[in-house]
């Protein structure tokens, strides 16, 4: 994990059913017996609903909104901005994300809240003096922001499909940014683990960093700017991040420590509508339908290509290298605006797949996937 300034760059992808569902209460969850690590020792079952995530007080957060009826968008947007409190390296209203989302009837869309480049960005502008590219440069700093797409794209999801007001799913995230939340040993982890990068900025070394005494775990961590921050977006809607009030406090901080974001950026930001790709997986006599993300995101079409040669458990290792293969192409030939002259056939051809799987056997086997 890279843990950037109090904007990072980052992804939230979340994906449920959009239909009426009641979920488990969340203390419910925190009574079942759990092992040495943490994890319930039995697996958790529902007969309504469920909301997951890898924070606690994040899928705590979907749970309240389900309880007090709303569908699985309304969840779905308080989690994305609860995590935005409890998980600040990748949950963030400062960065963008997707949204998948079928309905009950079998309609899907997709909605891309991604981030994008500034106006004033240039192909080059983290190539150093020496003709070579500063890595650094464009995940670390002011300069590396991009013009945050979250706040705009559950906004829209919750104008859509949702059922609830912005202010009452915002509820969740505003009470854990202004009361605090005991700081986990993963966060405590994370935050001296990323010590040498938020220490160089004022803010992210004295909200994360506790002005130098680090948080332990148990430590109450909060964030009254953020809940402060929330409470406007609750008040005035995402106009408020891209035209209000907020959206002048962030260029002017941008502005003078050397980021590229304008307020006319702000103003332009739009999240974008796309199809979700569609396709067929077959295995031991079983067929399902596979809903999954179209470009700029690279995991869809990554999955797509791989399905034919992931057979058996036995072949997952090799499907894991293929699986690179997408995302490395994707990479290179998707811009900020995606051309649909780029997008890929949501079926693989038979000679394709050939020719793909005789590549993989030349890459090495990842030490993570995500």
């Amino acid at each position: 994990m890279r843990m950037r300034n109090i904007f990072c760059l980052c992804a939230f992808v979340f994906g449920l059913t959009a239909q009426l569902v009641r979920g488990q209460a969340a203390a419910e969850l925190r009574d079942r017996q759990r092992n040495a690590q943490g994890w319930p020792s039995q697996a958790v079952r529902a007969s309504h609903g469920m909301v997951t995530t890898d924070e606690e007080l994040g899928s705590e957060a979907g749970v309240e909104i389900l309880k007090r009826g709303g569908n699985a968008v309304d969840a779905a947007v308080a989690v994305a901005l609860a995590l935005a409190v409890v998980e600040p390296a990748a949950g963030n209203i400062g960065g963008g994300g997707f949204m998948l989302v079928r309905l009950a009837g079998g309609k899907t869309t997709f909605i891309d809240y991604r981030e994008v480049a500034p106006g004033k960005a240039t192909r080059d502008m983290y190539v150093g003096k020496d003709g070579k590219l500063d890595e650094e440069a464009s995940v670390i700093g002011y300069r590396s922001i991009a013009v945050p797409g979250t706040v705009a794209g559950l906004a829209l999801a919750l104008k859509t499909y949702g059922s609830m007001k912005l202010a009452d799913v915002m509820a969740p995230a505003i009470r854990l940014a202004e009361n605090g939340f005991p700081v986990s040993k993963r966060l405590a982890e994370e935050f001296e683990a990323q010590r040498p990068a938020l220490q160089r900025f004022a803010f992210s070394r004295r909200i994360f960093l506790n002005d130098g005494k680090m948080f332990q775990p148990g430590d109450m961590l909060r964030q009254p700017e953020l809940a402060a921050t929330l409470k406007r977006i609750a008040r005035n809607g995402a106009a408020e991040f891209y035209s209000g009030e907020t959206a002048h406090v962030i260029v002017d901080d941008v502005a003078q420590l050397g980021g590229l974001i304008t307020l006319d950026d702000l103003a332009k930001y739009q999240p974008k509508v796309r199809e979700a790709l569609h396709a067929k997986y077959e295995s031991g006599g079983h067929a399902w339908e596979v809903l999954t993300s179209p470009p700029p995101s690279s995991g869809g079409v990554a999955i797509i290509e791989a399905q034919p040669v992931i057979p058996t458990p036995a072949a997952w290792p090799r499907a894991i290298r293929l699986l690179r293969i997408p995302s490395s192409a994707l990479a290179k030939v998707l811009t900020p605006r995606i051309f649909p002259s780029l997008m890929r056939p949501a079926t693989p051809s038979p000679a394709r797949t050939r020719s793909t799987a005789a590549t993989v056997h030349t890459l090495p086997l990842p030490l993570a996937f995500c």
